[in-house]
């Protein structure tokens, strides 16, 4: 992620694990990536990031249907009017917003044809279940899928407890901070991206190294943090003509 810094910076959970979202797409160089729950676009929007900077021939794809659910709450249409624009903006070519349900989307793509997943959508562990079930067979042999809020316990969430009974049959990887993101790989043959330092140390490494990869990106996601605070500082033009520069001006947030 050097020199990394994220175009579309929206609230979101996904904050944590902004830096590794960009790292894994440049280490398996997808040629499609579907996005299930886009919200804001937070993540989608790093994903597509790095396709771009890393000058990957590939697709984006966002599922998601931009009314909310039980757990977001509804949301206005103003929500799904920003990631439009922004893709529009910057992705275009490259992204595609798919706005139907996730059963009814899975039949516009091919098995074995994704090769990076993410579930993000209704977090219960039904539906994280029927997630799952319904979108492996999409992924190509050796492909990733990632998981969100892994470690959230609030309410009636239970992708923890279905993460818990994926990790006794795939091989996976665990992110602990933040809400938590779990990373699987689906068994297969394996292809070049597979040698690539991240997915060794992510799937055959050894317990300190991967100690070593988890504080990376706890750093990571602090330094980034600390970097959009700061941002929040705006500096006001001189308009008096002397040279000198500006007075930072405390009483604007960055919008």
């Amino acid at each position: 992620m050097r020199g990394f810094d994220p175009r579309r910076r929206a609230f979101s959970t996904w904050v944590d694990h902004t830096s590794f979202g960009y790292d894994i797409v440049e280490a398996i160089r997808p040629k499609k990536v579907v996005e299930l729950g886009t919200y804001n676009g937070h993540s989608y929007f790093v994903f597509c990031q790095s396709m771009i900077e890393n000058d990957i021939d590939g697709l984006c794809y966002a599922v998601d249907t931009w009314g909310g659910d039980e757990h977001t709450g509804d949301y206005g249409e103003s929500i799904f009017e920003e990631v439009r624009k922004h893709a529009r903006d910057h992705y275009r070519g490259i992204s595609y917003l798919l706005r139907m349900l996730f059963n009814e989307a899975v039949g516009h793509f091919e098995d074995e044809s994704i090769d990076l997943l993410h579930i993000d959508g209704l977090h219960t562990y039904d539906a994280v279940n029927e997630d799952f079930t319904n979108w492996y067979p999409k992924v190509r042999p050796g492909g990733i899928i990632l998981f969100h809020d892994i470690e959230a316990r609030q309410s009636d969430f239970g992708v923890w407890k279905y993460w818990s009974e994926l990790q006794t049959q795939h091989e996976t990887f665990t992110f602990h901070h933040g809400f938590g993101l779990g990373v699987l790989r689906k068994p297969g043959e394996k292809g070049p991206a597979d040698e690539h330092p991240l997915l060794q140390l992510l799937f055959a490494s050894d317990e300190d190294e991967q100690h070593k990869l988890r504080q990376l990106y706890i750093y990571n996601s602090e330094f980034l943090e600390a970097r959009n605070k700061a941002r929040r500082v705006k500096w006001k033009p001189d308009h008096g003509g002397d040279g000198k520069p500006g007075r930072p001006d405390r009483s604007k947030k960055e919008q």
